[in-house]
């Protein structure tokens, strides 16, 4: 904060995974106030303002690397508090569309935890700024000011109704429930346009026990996607190896073909996707929480930056665009935003005439990248509602199907998937003429034809005996140590020679 320059205050409304990262940023430049209307809890515990922290989260690469550098050191704040960091693809084992992923070396990573973790070890280095201080169990009912500005906003705490906070800017981050466009159309804003694409997808969370030593080994993620370019309903499992020995599972369906909250249908869900192997691995499983469902998962993006917004004022995460959760993007397209706009707060500092309207501006890019990923595939689905794909969309769906086959044979292009599916790199990437030209003679010859486990991950779960056992008929199975492209029975391990280069300070690879 410039000391020189008058004291300046500025409120986040919403205490989330966004909003902690706004106040981090403003906290540059003001005393910020956050305000959330559940008691933000001190350490790991669910909030009832975050019904999804239930289900899975995965942070990728390019949203890990931006909450860094807004939060030197929360890398290994996470670690230390549970999460871990997985190498992609060597920690997972996934079937996309195209096929069975091979477990080559590491070319991005993600953080693997429950949401409540996550969220909890950024509140605590969040709130311990001295610039920050939090109004809790206290609801925002309105912005205070005019079309032209943005002075503050009216809220109801436990000891007062419709105080008034004075800000020299407001951010909303109160999430998919945001009242943001109503507040805006009181003060005499109009035009604030919406738009939504909703595959009416649900989805279902049970957490379970994992096996004994599987956390130990580093047992991978486990997923099984969805074809959007089969006609019927969009089906996935997923298993997430969390925290205190945990596995997260997750299923979810499109409509027509949508899970329930049914305990006895969990595992013959997870068995009926495109492979059984999810439900397999959770047979026989401690169940440790009863099955969390939630629906309401459409992709909506309220298009701010293209309105005439009052100064003071802007939106960032889910206020601005939810996306279909499966796709992992919300807390990266949050994080990113910031990062952009802590770049233009230093640039020209909270005082700038417009600079709520430029703020809003610098987050579009990375909104308007992950909205066209998700609603291009989620629109493919039978009784999907919304907006239709833009003219071209198909030819650029056939570069990118032909794409994602070639990334089950080829490490080229396994690494320039997932450098844009962690967001860590823009996806014009897969317009380079290096990728083209793999895309070109892209082929599905010699891909994996069953989950690549290794035979001690396998033996882990319970699929077949621990190497070394004899066995009649002498192997361990389909699929059990299938390297993908490396020759050998175990995935490996450590960073690639990628140009990216995914083993940077933000953790190393394990």
């Amino acid at each position: 904060m410039n000391q020189s320059s008058p004291p300046r205050h500025a409120v986040v409304i919403g205490g989330s995974l966004a909003g902690l990262l706004a106040a981090a940023v403003l906290a540059e430049h003001a005393t910020v106030t956050v305000i959330d209307a559940d008691p933000l809890p001190e350490g790991p515990a669910p909030r009832r303002g975050l019904p999804q922290a239930r289900h899975t989260h995965l942070l990728w690469s390019g949203g890990a690397r931006a909450i860094e550098r807004i939060l030197p050191g929360i890398t290994d704040d996470w670690t230390k508090a549970g999460a871990i960091r997985r190498s992609l693809p060597t920690d997972l084992v996934t079937k996309t569309a195209q096929g069975w992923i091979p477990r080559c070396g590491e070319k991005q990573f993600n953080i693997s935890c429950s949401r409540d973790l996550l969220d909890s070890v950024v509140r605590a280095r969040v709130t311990g700024l001295a610039a920050v201080t939090t109004l809790q169990q206290s609801r925002v009912r309105g912005l205070e000011g005019t079309a032209a500005r943005v002075t503050g906003v009216r809220v109801d705490t436990p000891e007062e109704q419709d105080r008034l906070v004075t800000a020299d800017l407001v951010v909303d981050a109160s999430g998919r429930g945001s009242r943001a466009r109503t507040w805006l159309q009181a003060l005499g804003v109009s035009g604030i346009r919406q738009a939504e694409v909703d595959s009416g997808l649900v989805y279902a969370t049970r957490i379970f026990e994992a096996p004994a030593g599987a956390h130990e080994m580093g047992f991978p993620i486990v997923n099984v996607q969805s074809d959007p370019r089969v006609p019927v309903p969009g089906q996935t499992a997923t298993i997430v190896p969390i925290e205190n020995g945990q596995w997260q599972a997750t299923l979810s369906g499109t409509r027509g073909g949508q899970p329930t909250g049914d305990p006895d249908a969990f595992i013959p869900f997870a068995k009926s996707v495109r492979d059984p192997i999810v439900g397999q691995l959770l047979e026989g499983r401690k169940p440790l929480t009863d099955v969390a469902v939630t629906q309401g998962t459409a992709n909506r993006r309220i298009y701010f930056e293209k309105a005439e917004l009052p100064d003071g004022f802007f939106a960032v995460g889910d206020s601005v665009a939810t996306f279909n959760p499966l796709y992992g993007q919300g807390m990266t397209v949050a994080a990113q935003g910031l990062l952009a706009v802590r770049t233009l707060l230093r640039a020209k500092g909270l005082a700038h005439p417009g600079i709520g309207r430029e703020a809003q501006r610098v987050i579009a890019p990375q909104v308007a990248t992950a909205w066209e990923l998700a609603t291009s595939q989620d629109i493919l689905y039978p009784g999907a509602t919304g907006m239709k794909p833009r003219a071209g969309t198909g030819l650029l769906n056939g570069y990118v199907n032909r794409l994602m086959t070639g990334a089950t044979t080829d490490e080229a292009l396994t690494a320039a998937l997932f450098n844009v599916l962690t967001m860590s790199i823009e996806p014009t990437h897969w317009l380079r003429p290096s990728v083209v030209w793999h895309v070109a003679r892209a082929s599905d010859r010699g891909a994996l034809k069953a989950p690549p486990l290794t035979a001690a991950e396998r033996a882990v779960a319970g699929l077949d005996p621990a190497p070394g056992t004899r066995t009649g008929a002498g192997n361990t199975g389909p699929g059990a140590g299938t390297g993908a492209g490396t020759g050998t029975g175990a995935a490996p391990t450590g960073p690639a020679s990628d140009p990216v280069g995914p083993a940077d300070p933000v953790g190393q690879a394990r």
